[in-house]
């Protein structure tokens, strides 16, 4: 059960909330809860089953709580508050000679051990007193209503580490909602709960108590003991009369002294606290869950959004999209179309054989065309990187965890990241060196060819690029017929030189690079929003390693409350 216990915890602390979703709130304070509770109670109960019960006193503010400590151990251990709120440390009063059961390393682990008065609330205050019977601890907890959230919440956390809560109002405030909240989570998990009813004037003490023993009825605690300390003078240390807290030091003193008693309290509220547990695991665990469905609702948002605009720059380099405007304009001049292009609708072979003749380019044409061909694939990037941003951001926008991812980026994600022209330049031209490469290297055996002679290395690569931006041939309408017949006719040209297998590919090789920079471009576009996700560590596997925990967890304890199967191995 310990290994099965920490295991669980383990899961727990494992498990994380980030995203944004509704009712997550909720979900983070009671998974915080439930670790503090494995922490502070449950792992160290289960390691130290002989320990002294321990019995929280918790209850509202004003309900006399320190008083009622100071007089069932008979001196001034712990001050009661005269402002509210008080904001000092809890108070553990123990039989010396239970001193050892009570180390860091034990209950409360996170709480610094301390012999000395003091007002911090990180601290445990030991005092070790005679007038505690050997096997009981009493610990004095700060309000549960307090107006300090601190206070409170270190109030829950030491009433989820009792064995047996000592629950003080008064007949003031019996009714308020807040204690009946903490006695209501005592009762869903069965844990060993008192009711001391507190400063009630004695005509009232016979309605006022029967008023709260139906209100135990009627919530599930009905077993729990039920005490009243009427109210009355109060000594100059600030402790009532014995008699008037003698049933409830009587009934502590009893169970002190009543081994099979103690280790039945111990029981009652340990399964109980394990089975909450285990059965609210699972409902963090369908938060787990929720919060990878989320992110990954997210995520194919994104990638869809950027699959996309990657797919539409490729479709767009090979449809003869780019083979327009300045392109066009700039191959015209180095090819001298005129001639060629009427040429080619009824004399292509006449074509092919009269290129060296025909071509007008001289270097500095060339190098237009390269340069046009650099600016008109970097703005048909920009364009599509800035359509997928806005595209993921609408799609994020859409979802209450994605805007909270938004206004956390750091960055306008809506937009292309600042130096995307930058890197669109430098990878262009990149592509540019490669498709020159590629030239020079097929055409090594024929650079003393007259023909190689005349288009030269840098004609022959803007020609190459003309045919990877037409390979689909996408232009309709008259475009279709310029920019359709300047392709043809820069594939000629290279086929006039390398062959009509050469071309294919170059042309194919050319492609390939270029997709491969604009895929490069676009994920690293892409990653501001997938790295955010990356960043929330949220694991798949995560739900179902909590549910198992619990599952575990939960047979083990089943099998110790019905016994070993002796049909089992």
């Amino acid at each position: 059960m310990l290994t099965a216990l920490v295991r669980l915890r383990g899961a727990l602390q494992h498990a994380v909330l980030p995203l944004e979703l509704p009712g997550v709130a909720s979900r983070r304070n009671e998974q915080r809860e439930m670790v503090d509770q494995l922490e502070d109670y449950v792992i160290p109960r289960v390691m130290t089953l002989d320990a002294p019960l321990l019995a929280v006193v918790g209850g509202s503010t004003g309900a006399g709580k320190s008083t009622l400590v100071n007089s069932l151990v008979g001196a001034r251990v712990t001050e009661p508050g005269v402002l509210r709120p008080t904001t000092r440390s809890p108070v553990l009063v123990h039989n010396p000679a239970d001193s050892g059961w009570f180390g860091q390393d034990r209950l409360l682990p996170d709480l610094e051990r301390v012999h000395r008065a003091t007002t911090d609330p990180k601290a445990l205050q030991l005092v070790a007193s005679d007038a505690v019977p050997p096997g009981l601890a009493i610990l004095d907890a700060p309000d549960v209503d307090s107006v300090e959230e601190s206070n409170r919440t270190l109030a829950a956390q030491l009433l989820a580490a009792a064995d047996l809560w000592i629950f003080v109002t008064s007949a003031a405030r019996y009714a308020d909602q807040v204690p009946w909240d903490f006695l209501r989570q005592a009762a869903e998990r069965s844990a060993a709960v008192a009711i001391v009813l507190d400063r009630t004037p004695p005509d009232a003490v016979d309605t006022v108590a029967a008023h709260l023993a139906r209100m135990l009825a009627s919530r599930g605690l009905k077993d729990s003991p039920l005490f009243t300390v009427r109210e009355g003078p109060v000594s100059a240390e600030g402790l009532l009369p014995a008699a008037a807290v003698a049933d409830i030091s009587g009934w502590l003193r009893d169970l002190a002294a009543d081994s099979g008693a103690r280790a039945a309290v111990v029981k009652q509220t340990l399964d109980g606290a394990i089975r909450t547990l285990t059965r609210r695991t699972h409902d963090v665990a369908d938060g787990v869950a929720e919060q990878v469905a989320a992110e990954r609702r997210l995520r194919e948002d994104a990638e869809r959004a950027y699959d996309r605009a990657i797919q539409d720059v490729v479709d767009a380099t090979a449809d003869g999209t780019l083979l327009r405007g300045e392109v066009l304009a700039r191959w015209q001049e180095f090819v001298g179309t005129g001639e060629l292009l009427r040429g080619l609708e009824t004399k292509v072979g006449w074509v092919r054989d009269r290129l060296v003749n025909a071509i007008k380019g001289k270097p500095q044409q060339a190098e237009r065309v390269t340069v046009a061909v650099e600016s008109g694939l970097e703005t048909l990037i920009l364009e599509h990187a800035e359509a997928a941003a806005e595209r993921a951001e609408a799609s994020w926008q859409s979802l209450a965890p994605g805007q909270a991812l938004l206004a956390d980026a750091g960055e306008d994600l809506g937009r292309a990241s600042r130096d995307l022209r930058r890197q669109a330049e430098r990878a262009v031209r990149d592509w540019q060196q490669d498709v020159l490469e590629m030239v020079r290297t097929e055409g090594a055996e024929k650079r003393s060819t007259a023909r190689f002679l005349a288009f030269g290395v840098n004609g022959l690569s803007v020609a190459l690029m003309v045919v990877v931006f037409s390979h689909t041939a996408g232009l309709t309408g008259a475009e279709a017929g310029i920019a359709g017949g300047s392709a043809v006719l820069g594939q000629k040209l290279l086929e006039a030189v390398f062959g009509d297998q050469a071309v294919r590919s170059l042309a194919d090789r050319a492609r390939r690079s270029l997709a491969v920079r604009v895929r490069s471009l676009l994920d690293a576009e892409r990653a501001r929003y997938t790295d955010l996700l990356d960043a929330l560590a949220l694991e798949g596997q995560s739900a179902d390693d909590l549910r198992n925990a619990a599952r575990r967890v939960d047979d083990l304890r089943y099998r110790s409350v019905r016994g070993p199967d002796p049909l089992s191995d």
